[in-house]
This record gives structure tokens, C-alpha cells and sequence, in this order.
């Protein structure tokens, strides 16, 4: 096969691994067809399962694989892909990182879209530097900080990172702007506009939901995002080249890869054309040592060569590639702060004390320690969610819990038969459970409260029984008593006064989510009475 056909077997790859990721980030939500009838999707006996594979690229990645075990001691679901990802390095490089990983498709597209630089600018910016180790670093940091027992490997890892960013902050942001357009146009006097305005959004909805999704922190996972991408103005693939733990991770596995590049000084006549075009910064020229732990493997060096003075050949040898340059100073500092990391976490309590009551994990999450062991802050669970009351945190759950998954009763509610989010949990934080154990054991996620003040019947404002009438627990957490308040007038007013069963109450939050009174509920829910936690119990 000439090397021209692998170049463009290389660019098939890149684009079918994208679109497919992408497919997943579509479609990691309640299916279209159940949507439409969303009312009568959940019951006890139906168990609802997403139809695509939307935790496939987490197992391809080894980097989440290896950080579940070390912190969490779980081989993760798909381990094996991952491991089988670490095998193929061995033996043909970061091959991962040029024919597969969509984020580095992403970065590689749009550097090459319009490049700032050019010419010797170009050549100049893929000379290797010394910021290449800051990659180093945060894998260190990241592994270590997995062997204390704080699994962050998600805030940087790419396929967590960019489904977090898809998910969370592009498409959201992407359907908002597109339905403010198709809302202008079908309140148009002009019919075809009308029209045209109705059925776009028709079409667009498959693709960015039925509903209009909210992320707390989802303009700063954006902003994240595209800070990001704008950097491959300034060098061509610089999250792959200084950032990604995950390629870091793969240029040490590369280092006895067989398939070497092997360069021919005689031919060369120093174009630079091999430098103008590596992707990685791997020192391709045939007067500079090859840095097979920077190779992309994108073959462009190669390609390009007029001389013939670079090929790409499989060698059977027992010697290894040159060692990834780590540093003695990224080693110390990636150890310092990897332990650092998860003890400084610990000193707001977040862990070991009582929890923030606003604090409300998904159904089947694992105690608060054994969560943040495993949980990849990726977003899957909060995308999954057909409410959308599962949200990223802010400082809900301190520092060592940062962007994991809370649940916000005002923007949504926990579905009393849906299991979801622990359906496409791809390490198990959010385990895995059945619509009857849900309900039969039950699996609580917190309790509610009424706030008398803000109550309209307690209040003495206005009858109102809708936290009643949505409790679906059988029998009813909510109960009424009748009874006679005075009202400001010093009238009588008979009404129904709510009370919570905390025996009953699992934490649904559809109580808060429906109460009339805005802003801040009458009734709200907090975490006290979880099941996953003994010390966050309510005593009765």
C-alpha cells in the first residue's frame, strides 16, 4: 500500500471516529420515539435502556480504564478495550492519537483550517519545546492522586473533557441560538417564514433535544472549550502536544512500539517540509533524533518527503525508542502536587464530614469516598437525564468533588421508575439498578421539608395541594389535614396543610420542582436520609 492510500486511510479513520462520537453525543438521551410519549415511558415495569453504545469511546480509553483501578480498585466495563488500545501503542505508536481520538480530529482540523502560521513561522512552531512536558506532569499527577484515593483523571481527559464540552455547553448553546432564530421566523407575517420557522425546528430537535437543557457552569466548560481550541492558532495541535495526559500516557507505552520511523540523511535536503507538516513536533528531519513518544503517527513527514529520506517500517529489535523527556523537574512536581491534590481536598470536609445538604447524588451513586474514586466528571449521567435536574457542581461538593454530578430540584426531578443515569455510568460511581429495586427497597436520595413561611396553606395565603397530588410514592409521602388558618383580614381560610412522611419520602425533588411558589420553593429537598450514606441518616 503506498503511503499516499495511508494518509488517506488515516483522514476515513479520523472522520468516521468523529461523526460516530459524535452520534453519541446525540444520542446518549431518551429515544426520540419514547420521548414523544414521555408521560407513560417510565413504569415499574419496564426497564428503559439507551439503544446506542454511548459509553463506547470510555472504554477505548485506557487513561479512564487505568484511573478506576487504581483508585477505585474496579476494572471498569470494557476494560479490556482500553487495554487492547495500550497493546496496539505497543506495537504501532500513538496510533490512537492520529487514526482515532475525536478531540485530537478536532484539534487537527481546526489547525489546519486557515493556519495563523505559515511558511518558517509554521516550521519554527513544530520544533519540539520544552512545554511538551507539562503533559507528563499532569498524568503524574492525575495517576498518583488516583493511587490517594481522588479520581480527577476526567477534568482532563479527552474523551471526558470533550463529551463533557459537547454536551453540556455546545449543544445547549448551539439549540438555544437556533431556536431563537426559528422563533423569529414562525412569529413572522410572512407565511413561508412561518412555516419554514415551524419546520426547522422540527428538524433540529432530534439533535438538540425536545426541551432546552441548563448546566450550571456550562458557560465556563465552554469558554473551557474554546480557549482550547483557539491555541491551535498559536501551535498546531497544542492540547495533543502540551496538555493531554492521555497522550502522554501513550508516548510511554509507545517507546517499544515496532513500527519505527527510519531516516536516510544522505537524501535529505533540508526543505523542512517533513517539519512544516508534524503534527506532533517529533523532530521528523533526518539530522534530529526521532521523538517517538511526540509522534502522532500521522504519516505527514512521510508523505511530503520529496527525497524518499523518511519511511515508516516495522523493525523487530530489542532496543527501545528514545525515552519520553519527562524531566527530573516534571516528575518531582507532578508527584508533589498528585499527592497534594487529594489531601488538600479533604481539609473543607467535604468527604469526611457531613455533607452539603444541597448535595443530592443520582439513585445508585456509591458512598460520597467511593464516588469520587471512580466518577469521571464526563457529563454522560447529566446528558442522559430526560429532566434535566442532573447538574455538574460547583462547590456543592468541595474541591475534590468539582463538576460531578448533583441533582437541582428547580431545574428538574428524579424520575420516581427512571434508572438511567446509572445505565450509562461508565465506571459504576452511579451503579447500575433496577426500576424494582428503586422502588421496593427504596433507594433514597434525600427527604423534603416544607418551608411553613413560604407555604401558601401554611401561610395562610391561598389553598394548594400540587405537592400532594405529584408525590408518586405509594403510599403518599405528602399527606394533607384539613384545617382553618387566619388569613391577613382576620378571616377564616380552609385549606388542605401538607405534611412529609420521611419514612415514605425517597428525595424525587418533583415536589419542589412543580410547587407554585417560584425562586424558592415552598417544599425543597436536601440530601439528609440518603440510603448511601449511614452517617447522613435521618433518625426515626
Amino acid at each position: 500500500m503506498k503511503i499516499r492510500h495511508l494518509v488517506w486511510l488515516r483522514r476515513t479513520l479520523q472522520a468516521f471516529f468523529l461523526i460516530f462520537f459524535l452520534f453519541l453525543v446525540i444520542e446518549s438521551r431518551l429515544p426520540q420515539d419514547v420521548y414523544i410519549d414521555y408521560n407513560m415511558a417510565f413504569s415499574a415495569d419496564q426497564e428503559l435502556r439507551l439503544d446506542q453504545p454511548v459509553t463506547f469511546f470510555f472504554q477505548l480509553d485506557p487513561l479512564i480504564g487505568i484511573s478506576s483501578l487504581l483508585s477505585g480498585y474496579t476494572f471498569v466495563k470494557g476494560f479490556l478495550w482500553g487495554a487492547g488500545i495500550l497493546v496496539l501503542t505497543i506495537l504501532l505508536g500513538r496510533i490512537f492519537c492520529g487514526f482515532i481520538c475525536p478531540f485530537g480530529t478536532i484539534h487537527h482540523a481546526v489547525g489546519t483550517f486557515k493556519p495563523a502560521l505559515k511558511g518558517s513561522r509554521m516550521v519554527q512552531a513544530n520544533l519540539k519545546t520544552s512545554d511538551q512536558k507539562i503533559k507528563y506532569v499532569i498524568l503524574i499527577l492525575l495517576l498518583v492522586a488516583a493511587v490517594c484515593g481522588l479520581n480527577a483523571a476526567g477534568l482532563m481527559d479527552p474523551i471526558a473533557f470533550l463529551f463533557r464540552s459537547l454536551a453540556l455547553a455546545v449543544l445547549p448553546g448551539l439549540g438555544a441560538g437556533l431556536r431563537s432564530i426559528f422563533g423569529i421566523m414562525a412569529a413572522s407575517d410572512f407565511k413561508i417564514l412561518n412555516l419554514a420557522g415551524y419546520g426547522a425546528e422540527i428538524l433540529v430537535s432530534p439533535i438538540f433535544g425536545y426541551n432546552q437543557p441548563a448546566y450550571q457552569t456550562a458557560w465556563f466548560i465552554g469558554f473551557i472549550f474554546l480557549v482550547i481550541l483557539f491555541l491551535n492558532r498559536i501551535r498546531p495541535r497544542f492540547w495533543c502536544r502540551t496538555l493531554c495526559p492521555l497522550g502522554a500516557l501513550l508516548g510511554i507505552f509507545s517507546r517499544i512500539s515496532i513500527l519505527k520511523l527510519e531516516k536516510y540523511a544522505q537524501k535529505c535536503t533540508a526543505c523542512n517540509l517533513c517539519l512544516k507538516h508534524c503534527q506532533g513536533a517529533a523532530s521528523p528531519r533526518p539530522d534530529q533524533e526521532w521523538e517517538t513518544a511526540e509522534c502522532l503517527m500521522c504519516l505527514n513527514c512521510f508523505n511530503v518527503c520529496p527525497e524518499d529520506a523518511l519511511a515508516f517500517r516495522f523493525v523487530w529489535s530489542l532496543e527501545r525508542n528514545r525515552q519520553p523527556d519527562i524531566g527530573r523537574r516534571a516528575l518531582l512536581g507532578g508527584l508533589t502536587v498528585g499527592i497534594s491534590f487529594p489531601l488538600f481536598a479533604r481539609l473543607d470536609g467535604s468527604i469526611d464530614k457531613d455533607p452539603d445538604p444541597r448535595l443530592i447524588r443520582p439513585p445508585g451513586s456509591l458512598p460520597e469516598k467511593e464516588f469520587l474514586e471512580l466518577c469521571q466528571r464526563c457529563g454522560l449521567c447529566m446528558k442522559a437525564c430526560p429532566t434535566n435536574v442532573i447538574n455538574p457542581t460547583l462547590g456543592e461538593a468541595g474541591v475534590a468533588g468539582f463538576w460531578t454530578p448533583r441533582l437541582i430540584m428547580t431545574q428538574g426531578y428524579c424520575d420516581y421508575t427512571c434508572t438511567l443515569c446509572g445505565s450509562v455510568c461508565p465506571t459504576g460511581a452511579i451503579q447500575e439498578i433496577t426500576v424494582d429495586e428503586k422502588i421496593k427497597q427504596p433507594i433514597k436520595i434525600g427527604s423534603a421539608y416544607i418551608d411553613r413561611g413560604r407555604c401558601l396553606p401554611w401561610s395562610g395565603n391561598a389553598p394548594c395541594i400540587v405537592c400532594q397530588e405529584v408525590c408518586p410514592t405509594s403510599p403518599k409521602a405528602v399527606y394533607l389535614k384539613a384545617d382553618a388558618v387566619a388569613t391577613s383580614d382576620q378571616k377564616s381560610l380552609n385549606v388542605q396543610l401538607p405534611f412529609v412522611d420521611l419514612k415514605r419520602c425517597v428525595g424525587c425533588g418533583i415536589c419542589e420542582n412543580k410547587c407554585p411558589v417560584r425562586g424558592l420553593p415552598a417544599i425543597r429537598t436536601i440530601s439528609a436520609g440518603e440510603s448511601r450514606s449511614l452517617s447522613n441518616q435521618i433518625l426515626l
